[in-house]
């Protein structure tokens, strides 16, 4: 049976920063309008069974109030702790019930949380958050389609998918978590919000990929070059004082940092790259989540084995190819 799979989180779109930048409000009541969208397009595109993650708000069910889709739309079996461990369960769980293809309704630390719990299963990610790099802006009855094509393998993975890097952070040796687009040094010792806005206190910053239309932290890297997310190769940037160049780059919606960079070196997989703070914390995909603890000796590394990442624009072309939605009269 094709399974695909939905995990919309309903916290995503309401973080700190619509206080202290610009950011938009994502209601939750949109993201049942978007999953709506997206269970009709991945009946269509040939789906047998939707799984979901349950949530506290009920997106899902909320979505089927409206259409009666003709093919099984299941919650996952779970505890619901309203946090970001819901995303990594359920991720984990729909891997181990055969679901062939994840949709990601969230922002940057939502997609995160789900390849915590698997980095197997092809990953559609949906933009409803801020600072997003990691997911696309994408209308969800589109999305729905590619990510059908892919779960009732009607388009072969390595024709639709590209492998995707990701950071493994180390703290004494050991992968404590990771990070898809960038992690950034922060020299404090208190998570707080968790969202970075300070960069004065970043001496250095991580990224798996950066390009001139950014915004968040890789918009910083991507005024020095392109960095494509399957391209096996990361970019590691010392800041602060001193520095022979400033680049000005919007960190956040609405919000622009003129940030001194002292230093840029290539990052080539597996190769450790040492965090000279300590204690403090990592940032990871723009929310602090780490904590360095006095003593401890934490470190960054490029893996280039991060998720596979349904491409929706390289799918729908393959599928016109192969006439996948042309009957003959």
């Amino acid at each position: 049976m094709s399974i695909a799979a939905i995990l919309a989180n309903p916290a995503s779109g309401k973080d700190i920063r619509r206080l202290v930048a610009h950011g938009s409000v994502f209601d939750n009541q949109e993201k049942v309008r978007m999953v709506r969208r997206l269970i009709l397009g991945l009946e269509k595109a040939g789906v047998k069974k939707i799984l979901y993650m349950p949530d506290g708000y009920g997106i899902v069910p909320r979505a089927l109030n409206a259409i009666s889709p003709s093919i099984p739309v299941e919650a996952v079996e779970m505890p619901i702790r309203n946090s970001q461990t819901d995303t990594t369960t359920a991720a984990g769980i729909m891997e181990t019930l055969g679901a062939k293809c994840l949709v990601v309704l969230g922002g940057d630390g939502t997609s995160r949380a789900a390849c915590k719990g698997t980095v197997s299963i092809p990953l559609l990610p949906l933009s409803t958050g801020t600072n997003n790099v990691f997911p696309i802006m994408g209308e969800a009855t589109v999305a729905g389609l590619a990510a059908g094509l892919v779960a009732s393998g009607k388009l072969p993975v390595d024709g639709c998918c590209y492998r995707s890097c990701m950071f493994d952070v180390l703290l004494d040796g050991q992968v404590v978590d990771i990070a898809l687009v960038d992690a950034a040094v922060y020299d404090d010792v208190f998570l707080a919000s968790k969202a970075v806005w300070h960069m004065d206190k970043v001496p250095q910053l991580f990224l798996t990929r950066c390009g001139a239309s950014s915004i968040g932290l890789s918009a910083i890297g991507g005024q020095i070059r392109e960095i494509r997310p399957e391209t096996p190769e990361g970019m590691a940037l010392r800041l602060g004082g001193g520095a022979p160049v400033t680049i000005t780059a919007p960190i956040a919606p609405g919000m622009f940092a003129d940030v001194p960079v002292c230093g840029v070196s290539p990052m080539a997989p597996g190769e450790l790259f040492t965090i000279d703070v300590s204690p403090g914390l990592v940032a990871l995909d723009g929310e602090r989540e780490v904590e360095i603890h006095a003593g401890s000796h934490a470190a960054i590394r490029l893996n280039t084995h991060g998720p596979l990442v349904v491409d929706v624009d390289r799918t729908l072309s393959l599928a016109r190819q192969e006439g996948i939605f042309r009957q003959p009269l």
